[in-house]
């Protein structure tokens, strides 16, 4: 009795070896359908990967400010529409006068509050040495330590009695004490800012870098002193308010504007000409400006992608047409109809893994390139990386579908008559 001989199942390994072989043998085509799904790829990695990056870096960066701090400016932190910049541009600036006034009135419901105007890009010096001219000097009050989460190394802080009796003193950060005071204790030292004399009183424990801008290169003086050297009429006061604690803030928050308004001298039917945020509103803006950035990035991914996809569908077709002979000749050799179909369809999704794989690598290179320009720590977007391997396999499998499809129907006496 005659048995009917087997079928060979072709192997993995040899699709693998056989698509490789057709892949190589148009390279170019293989290589722009390549490059293709790459940009596409690229888009969305790189985008989300400097995102999720600085994204990271604002939520840890913005404990710069407690969690239960509220502050108060003239124009909005961040402005994303120009609604709020036209609203804004009329304003008049904080004046230390109503400053004063609205902690006063803080002061006496026992609420911290923060008093402070900065000038950047100046220089400190001390005898023969001096500074970069990057230092940050701040008029600030007593309360500047607690609601900006900084500490103090050893001396003493600005007091109230400081900022009533006008006195030249400063505490200075690190940067400055490692840049003037090499070997010297710089307490009761006199240092030149701003063409102004000043004691140094204490030193602020070192705070580090945020966003690429150093925290430790600061001084701080009391307000009343900037105010009379450093002051002008387009010059704002900032103010902070901290809260007994999170659960709080909403309470404080509106005791703030009542108090603010008083000290503005607002009538009941005008609207605040000042902003209030807190951390939440800062991370809730960045987190809109991320929904915008991600979804135009989406958008861009998405029709190159598409693109790809039908650049990998017009590669096969033809593929098939010039390998009909090819495909004639493993058929009438046995080769099964679904040996075809997985061959094909492993070509097209090659394709398209070769694409995510160079474009994630570019992305995450890119992304973490221009996270590093906001002082952001690198990192690998896993969510990210997996969404577009399986994006490209479905993208591979679905494109290539057809033509996997019409190679595995052609006849094989039709195809070993192709020319």
């Amino acid at each position: 009795m005659s048995r009917k001989p087997k079928r060979r199942s072709i192997l993995l390994s040899d699709l693998v070896e056989q698509a490789f072989a057709s892949l190589g043998a148009n390279m170019l085509r293989s290589s722009l359908t390549i490059l293709g799904v790459s940009i596409g790829v690229f888009s969305v990695v790189g985008v989300m990967t400097a995102l999720s990056a600085v994204r990271h870096s604002i939520d840890t960066s913005l404990n710069v400010f407690g969690a239960n701090v509220l502050q108060i400016t003239k124009d909005p932190g961040i402005q994303l529409a120009p609604g709020p910049r036209r609203r804004a541009r009329g304003r008049e600036p904080i004046s230390p006068q109503q400053a004063e006034f609205f902690k006063q009135e803080m002061d006496a419901l026992g609420i911290p509050t923060t008093l402070s105007a900065s000038d950047g890009n100046e220089r400190a010096s001390y005898r023969d040495y001096k500074t970069q001219p990057r230092i940050r000097i701040i008029g600030t009050n007593e309360n500047f330590l607690l609601t900006n989460k900084y500490e103090l190394d050893f001396g003493r802080n600005i007091t109230p009695a400081d900022i009533e009796f006008n006195r030249p003193v400063v505490v200075i950060g690190r940067e400055i004490l490692d840049e003037l005071f090499l070997h010297e204790d710089p307490i009761e030292k006199q240092i030149n800012m701003d063409g102004e004399k000043y004691i140094v009183v204490g030193v602020l424990a070192e705070r580090g870098e945020i966003f690429g801008q150093s925290m430790d290169g600061i001084a701080l003086i009391p307000h009343s002193k900037f105010v009379e050297n450093n002051w002008h009429r387009r010059r704002s006061m900032e103010i902070a308010i901290q809260a007994d604690s999170v659960d709080k803030l909403a309470d404080v928050e509106d005791m703030v504007i009542g108090k603010m308004r008083m000290a503005r001298g607002l009538e009941p039917e005008q609207e605040n000409d000042f902003e209030i945020t807190s951390n939440e509103a800062l991370q809730a803006a960045f987190a809109e400006i991320a929904v915008v950035v991600g979804t135009g990035g989406l958008l861009i991914s998405g029709i190159a992608l598409v693109c790809a996809g039908i650049g990998i569908m017009n590669i096969m077709l033809v593929s098939v047409t010039e390998r009909t002979r090819e495909i004639g000749v493993r058929k009438s050799l046995g080769a099964r109809k679904k040996s075809i179909l997985a061959q094909f369809l492993l070509e097209a999704v090659f394709l398209s893994e070769v694409g995510a794989a160079i474009g994630i690598s570019i992305g995450i290179l890119v992304g973490n390139i221009i996270a590093t320009q906001f002082n952001a720590t690198m990192i690998i977007p896993w969510f990210w990386i997996g969404a577009a391997v399986g994006i490209c396999s479905l993208i591979g499998i679905g494109f290539g579908f057809v033509p996997a499809l019409r190679a595995a129907n052609l006849h094989p006496v039709e195809s070993l008559r192709h020319e």
